[in-house]
């Protein structure tokens, strides 16, 4: 393809509409900084705040999601280079930056990244407040509502905050990861002394109260909805909290530490192990004190000693403290300001057979697209095996699994029914470690076989499979996920669940789980490919194929859609295809080590980002295969991993190749297709590693891939749906949908 599937050119800024080549200079490398780039992502998350096209209410969402990327991004990727330059580790980046040099950039480009969240949020307070819902306005404060909001405080908050002085007599208290705090400076109304209290905020307190729309008159036309945060409650009758003293001055504060968990390979009980490292992370090294710009400087002195760190680990704030706390003020039931209820459908496949998800896939292969077709079907999947009579075994991977887990339920029925269930349960799922502790307990107690995997690789594969007795003898059915077995985020997430009850896969996923529970390495892969075993090498031969091809005249493309692309010897594959002249068409959501648009590089290679309503997520990897793509000739796979090292080499993960005509088709024609072709909530990066908007060329017609999933009729098991034309078909021609 000489054009972009989308109808448009990725322009450098300032130059829509056409292609530069650019020569990288001899300081330049060959890659992006993973650290800079993911910060780029945040950005793009951070602009759909800004998005007009959005109802209100979302756009704070996004400027939340922001906030709480960011916090992650600086207890586990800032934290993890602030531990290598203090214990003195040199080794570079990709980019050949070392571990200070990174700080220093990073931290440059986080105080713009904070100056303009502030700034945004001060825009989307204002357009609240037009839509009568009013975020600490102190003019909003009736003597009816200060009545309200005093005997609140008295009753509900008063009773448990705990001022201490900060004096030689008192320890300085433990502040928690995530932790906010008051420092107030007093001064004792008998005899003029000065002192510092500190009133730590319980992590158990909502971030905002919501005044009772009695008491603010909504309704009536006296006033609107009114949230007062927590610590503007405490600031504003601290008086009741320290009678006899004089409060000259008060300042918000929070805190976040080192959050990574780092496991030693010889660790004897992982169980142990990790109840110590999860308490141990509660109390990790601060990374970054983030406090109000009119601070007390003595006061700011005094958590900087006391805390441990210096200025580079300050961030001074001009507004709100905490963005990622706006959360709760998107649960505000304001319909007109949020996206229109979207409810998942129902696979047709799986109505035909009265809800029968066993003889569907007995049928034909399915492909179910989360989250526009219900994760519902992934639940019945394991409830109907806990059920039947006939199936003996259950084997599933829980990686993440949320906190009302229905597929956790399942499992446990199913063990209680005596069927014999297998739950390889992955400890190393960051921030979900806990829950996961617990589910194990829970999944033990009911008589489930638990298995932990290995101590220094994550089993990252989304794999259930369920062993039926049929006729004379056994037949295996297989659900492979792109995404986690977690009822939430299958709501938001877009990825893609396939069951099959070929028997090639089945043998083969049980040679994973044997890999798992028992370190039996898989010999003799039929369908699959597992990493650390041969799942990259399986993704370079593709590329190979691909580079052969294009040398000897044949169609040659790649399309790869996944979340992050920061392997070097994937990224350096896919140079080598460019330089041979294959295609290489990119989806890459969040980080991308790859530099595209350079000639002599990477001139055939584009990469775009895609960030709207649903938060992309299915891994999907197509190779033309010496056909023109998309064509019914080209080798499609899906897969639980990224173009990571740590995915490729230290995680078990599955590549699933999609066999299956209809399967196929809809995969690559549909799902995929459907990514190359957004104009409406896509990003071009340039090779300078900016991002830019996709600009649509003259009489293009805009698409949105969300919105096509939404509005069409289920793909999944339709059969000749695509010929029929119930499903509009996608094409490459401009325009979208032919």
């Amino acid at each position: 393809m000489s054009t972009s599937p989308t109808g448009t050119d990725p322009a450098p800024a300032g130059a829509a509409g056409t292609t530069q080549m650019a020569v990288l200079g001899p300081d330049e490398s060959h890659y992006f900084n993973r650290e800079l780039s993911w910060l780029q992502f945040n950005q793009r998350v951070l602009a759909e705040a800004c998005n007009e096209a959005y109802p209100l209410l979302e756009r704070v969402r996004f400027l939340s999601i922001s906030g709480s990327n960011l916090d992650e991004f600086m207890m586990i990727r800032v934290a993890g280079l602030v531990g290598q330059v203090q214990r003195g580790f040199e080794a570079p980046s990709i980019d050949g930056r070392s571990p200070a040099q990174q700080l220093t950039a990073i931290r440059d480009t986080l105080a713009i990244l904070s100056q303009r969240q502030q700034a945004i949020w001060r825009s989307l307070r204002t357009g609240l407040a037009e839509a009568d819902i009013h975020v600490a306005d102190e003019e909003r404060v009736s003597p009816e509502v200060h009545k309200w909001l005093k005997s609140y405080f008295l009753n509900e908050i008063l009773p448990i905050i705990t001022p201490q002085a900060l004096d030689p007599a008192h320890p300085f208290p433990f502040v928690q990861n995530e932790g906010m705090g008051l420092l107030f400076t007093l001064t004792r109304d008998a005899t003029g002394e000065q002192l510092i209290e500190m009133v730590l905020i319980p992590s158990a307190l909502p971030r905002f109260v919501r005044v009772p729309d009695t008491v603010t008159g909504v309704g009536s036309g006296k006033g609107g909805v009114l949230y007062m945060s927590i610590a503007r409650l405490i600031q504003r009758y601290a008086e009741a909290l320290f009678p006899g003293f004089a409060i000259q001055g008060d300042g918000l504060f929070r805190v976040l530490r080192d959050s990574d968990i780092e496991i030693a390979e010889e660790a004897e009980d992982l169980v142990r192990t990790f109840r110590s490292a999860i308490q141990r992370r509660r109390r990790g090294q601060v990374i970054q004190l983030e406090i109000e710009e009119d601070f007390d400087p003595a006061a700011e002195a005094l958590l900087l000693d006391q805390l441990g760190i210096n200025q580079a680990a300050l961030i001074k704030t001009d507004g709100m403290i905490g963005i990622d706390g706006l959360a709760e003020i998107v649960r505000e039931d304001r319909p007109d300001l949020k996206f229109d209820a979207y409810s998942p459908r129902l696979p047709e496949r799986i109505r035909e057979h009265d809800g029968d998800v066993f003889s569907a896939i007995r049928e034909k292969d399915i492909v179910i697209h989360h989250p526009y077709e219900s994760f519902e079907v992934v639940v019945d999947f394991l409830r109907q095996a806990a059920a039947d009579p006939d199936v003996v075994a259950i084997k599933q991977t829980l990686y993440r699994a949320g906190s009302q887990s229905a597929v956790i339920g399942a499992l446990i029925e199913a063990a209680e029914a005596g069927k014999s269930v297998t739950a390889v349960v992955e400890l190393k799922a960051r921030f979900d470690e806990e829950q996961n502790l617990q589910w194990a307990s829970k999944l033990e107690r009911a008589g489930v076989q638990v298995i932990y995997g290995f101590t220094d690789w994550k089993t990252h594969a989304k794999v259930a499979m369920v062993v039926r007795r049929e006729g004379e003898g056994f037949r295996t059915y297989c659900h492979f996920g792109t995404g986690n077995y977690h009822p939430v985020t299958a709501k938001i997430y877009t990825d893609l669940s396939f069951f099959t009850a070929d028997p090639k896969m089945g043998r083969d996923a049980a040679k994973m789980f044997n890999f798992v529970t028992g370190y039996v390495e898989p010999h003799a892969l039929e369908r699959l490919h597992i990493a650390p075993i041969d799942l990259r090498q399986e993704i370079y031969a593709r590329i190979d194929t691909e580079i052969a091809n294009a040398q000897k005249g044949k169609a040659a493309a790649i399309w790869l859609k996944c979340n992050q692309l920061t392997d070097e010897g994937m990224i350096d594959r896919l140079y080598a295809a460019s330089n041979a002249g294959v295609q290489v068409e990119l989806v890459v959501r969040g980080i991308c080590c790859l530099r595209p648009g350079i000639a002599g590089l990477s001139e055939n290679i584009r990469v775009k980002s895609i960030i709207g309503r649903f938060l992309e997520h299915s891994r999907i990897y197509a190779f033309a295969n010496g056909h023109p793509m998309p064509s019914a000739h080209a080798a499609v796979f899906i897969a639980s991993a990224d173009m990571m090292s740590r995915n490729l080499d230290r995680r078990v993960e599955t590549l699933i190749p999609v066999l299956n005509r209809t399967v196929h088709d809809q995969v690559l024609q549909q799902v995929l297709l459907a990514n190359m072709l957004d104009s409406e909530q896509s990003w071009w990066l340039h090779p300078d590693g900016s991002y830019s908007r996709v600009e649509l060329e003259a009489g293009a017609k805009p698409f949105n891939c969300h919105r096509y999933f939404m509005t069409n009729p289920s793909l999944s098991g339709r059969g000749g749906a695509l010929e029929a034309g119930a499903v509009p078909k996608l094409s490459l021609r401009r325009g979208a949908v032919a």
